[in-house]
């Protein structure tokens, strides 16, 4: 199915951005292969814009917003309609290109989604509409087997294709508005607006990365039955508390790792009991050991 694809991207019309790119209804997606360093290269489109690198690094530059940051693989980054951002690209090179897969959505599949999530909620207020704002973060396991699921659809030609792809297409808006509202959610914790018991619960668990999971401890705080706790806290965050604990072990453990920080020290600090704990949990989120992360990380910021 990916011949198509790689023919295609064999023929290098240019060594910064070759694109090459395949329609849909409502969406477009485009690979960007870069050959050569370069800085200050301009991308912009009218409508949502899903983007995740699949090699390489980008540092991206969104002057809206005064963002300047890397751009990685695992990582997603989206940019509102009528945004725009201005890339550098510090590694790419002949041997070593920067790759970069982006979906480009329509207005109107964001808005179909989000009534229908909205519908399947059933609140009297709506919990997901899209916010015109930028959102960069490391995105889990599901979405990047999405986007390389997208990728083999579009490369496809068969009949159901446009089917398919629609159907991906949903969950991968679906998960850009469920993320949207957990950094709304996140938000409100950081500042202290506790509207709901979840977000009491949310503000405990970020506090306190290092504790197993206390499911009734949980319960107080949020003033809520086991069974209403684990229906709210799944509608609200998209997944369960010990799940989304792991996960947010995993992304401070990451960030420490980038810092410098040993293993041994990351994993005695969050709470695991063996540094191997550690190390198949990371390795089981981003495919790689901790040492390996590291290292390249590491190696990359001096490139």
């Amino acid at each position: 199915m990916l011949e198509q694809l790689h023919k295609k991207r064999q023929k290098v019309n240019s060594l910064v951005e070759n694109r090459v790119h395949f329609a849909g209804d409502d969406v477009e997606l485009s690979i960007y292969d870069t050959y050569e360093h370069a800085e200050h290269i301009r991308l912009f489109s009218n409508n949502v814009l899903f983007c995740g690198m699949l090699s390489g690094k980008k540092v991206m530059h969104v002057e809206s917003c005064d963002y300047h940051h890397a751009f990685l693989p695992n990582e997603s980054f989206v940019l509102a309609p009528e945004q725009t951002v201005h890339i550098d690209f510090p590694t790419a090179c002949i041997n070593q290109p920067t790759t970069c897969l982006a979906i480009d959505i329509s207005k109107d599949k964001i808005t179909s989604v989000a009534e229908q999530l909205n519908q399947l909620e059933k609140c009297s207020e709506p919990q997901f509409n899209y916010l015109p704002e930028l959102v960069h973060n490391e995105h889990n396991t599901q979405t990047q087997q999405l986007l390389m699921r997208l990728m083999h659809l579009f490369c496809e030609n068969t009949p159901q294709r446009d089917f398919y792809i629609d159907l991906a297409l949903n969950e991968l808006v679906a998960r850009l508005l469920q993320q949207q509202s957990r950094d709304l959610l996140f938000k409100q914790v950081a500042k202290y607006e506790l509207a709901t018991g979840i977000h009491a619960a949310v503000e405990y668990m970020q506090r306190n990365l290092n504790e197993q999971l206390d499911v009734d401890e949980l319960c107080k705080i949020a003033c809520m039955s086991r069974s209403k706790f684990f229906d709210q806290f799944k509608k609200r965050i998209g997944t369960t508390p010990q799940n989304w604990l792991n996960g947010q072990r995993m992304m401070s453990a990451r960030k420490r790792l980038e810092r410098g920080e040993s293993v041994t020290s990351i994993a005695f600090t969050l709470g695991f009991n063996h540094p191997s704990q550690l190390s198949r949990g990371f390795k089981k989120t981003f495919k790689q050991t901790p040492k390996q992360y590291q290292t390249q990380f590491l190696q990359t910021k001096t490139d």
